[in-house]
């Protein structure tokens, strides 16, 4: 019988409504246990890893992310995969720096969390936890299904990197517009087995480095100099750059020369869209051709979650600018598609 271990960090679905306070307070996984006696009919042994410290996800960081990196690796010859309990505010962050700095993952990775506490009666986190662990579960000839770190809600599996929180207040949390969805539940599972991606024939690397230096330069409409100037000037060797559409901004001399003096002065500048569907398109229009010429990186249709933690985690690999520049463009762990 294959064995799934569950990381236990926190979120909603671990929570419950304490009777004097009204508020919610995190619970330990044997209290989640009684919630769902359901898990003692799956075809797999569960072992369970639960965070000393629950962790409300708004509180998660680089320093967890490779604890829980190492956790994997700890675990990765002893158990057929992972499901990871995550709050969802900044599932899509983890997901996203766990795809990274786990290379030729040969195991699913998969997080799930809830819009409900596992308690409430109408909860969405019975169905989250049951179908995520299946899909841990899954094999074929031997092989899992999906050897990638994914987020699985709402009857949806979506690759971690690609994947968003755009809703609070629906069990459709997350969405993925520029990359199918890997699988679906319903009556049965079913697996878009085309767009999985497949492991490299290599042991598992976990690399934990990472360099949390980035700072986000969101463009808007009448944005100054004095606050572009307070971002590129910041002690950071790496800049996210939101911009309009497929990738333009505005063509104001002093606003080039910024962005050209902090290239030079050796800042890695990746250019990604506000727009959620889509991608950058550098040099289609005369606004973004410019970027491209003083050297801004093409972060094509990444996520936002994605382009930092890709950034942080290349930071925390390479030292030479120039390879982190080029890699950046480069499709690592399917979080890109390059036009």
């Amino acid at each position: 019988m294959s064995q799934i271990l569950i990381i236990y960090t926190g979120g909603t679905i671990g929570m419950m409504t304490d009777p004097v306070t009204k508020v919610l307070k995190p619970i330990n996984f044997e209290q989640i246990m009684d919630n769902v006696p359901e898990l003692e009919k799956l075809n797999c042994k569960i072992k369970v890893h639960s965070f000393e410290e629950i962790i409300d996800s708004s509180n998660m960081n680089p320093q967890i992310w490779s604890e829980l990196a190492g956790l994997i690796e700890a675990n990765y010859d002893d158990v057929d995969g992972f499901v990871i309990l995550h709050g969802s505010d900044t599932m899509a962050y983890t997901a996203s720096a766990l795809s990274f700095m786990l290379e030729n993952l040969a195991k699913p990775v998969i997080f799930t969390g809830s819009q409900l506490p596992i308690s409430a009666i109408r909860t969405d986190a019975k169905e989250n936890l049951m179908t995520a662990i299946e899909i841990a579960n899954a094999k074929k000839n031997d092989r899992a299904r999906v050897p990638e770190v994914c987020i699985y809600f709402d009857y949806k599996l979506f690759r971690g990197n690609r994947s968003f929180k755009y809703n609070s207040s629906k069990f459709e949390a997350f969405r993925s517009p520029n990359c199918p969805i890997l699988a679906e539940s319903g009556v049965h599972l079913r697996f878009s087995v085309n767009d999985i991606r497949q492991p490299a024939d290599a042991p598992l690397i976990s690399h934990k480095n990472l360099v949390n230096d980035v700072g986000v330069l969101k463009l808007y409409p009448g944005i100054g100099p004095k606050v572009v100037e307070s971002i590129l000037g910041a002690d950071v060797r790496g800049i996210v750059m939101e911009t309009f559409g497929a990738g333009n901004t505005t063509t104001d001399s002093w606003f080039i020369d910024m962005l050209k003096n902090a290239i030079d002065s050796g800042k890695v500048i990746v250019d990604i869209s506000q727009c959620k569907v889509g991608t950058v398109e550098l040099g289609r229009y005369e606004t973004s051709k410019i970027l491209k010429d003083i050297g801004v990186a093409n972060g094509y249709d990444m996520t936002f979650e994605a382009a930092v933690t890709k950034m942080m985690y290349l930071l925390g690999q390479v030292d030479d600018v120039k390879e982190v520049k080029r890699l950046m463009e480069v499709d690592l762990r399917g979080e890109l598609t390059v036009s």
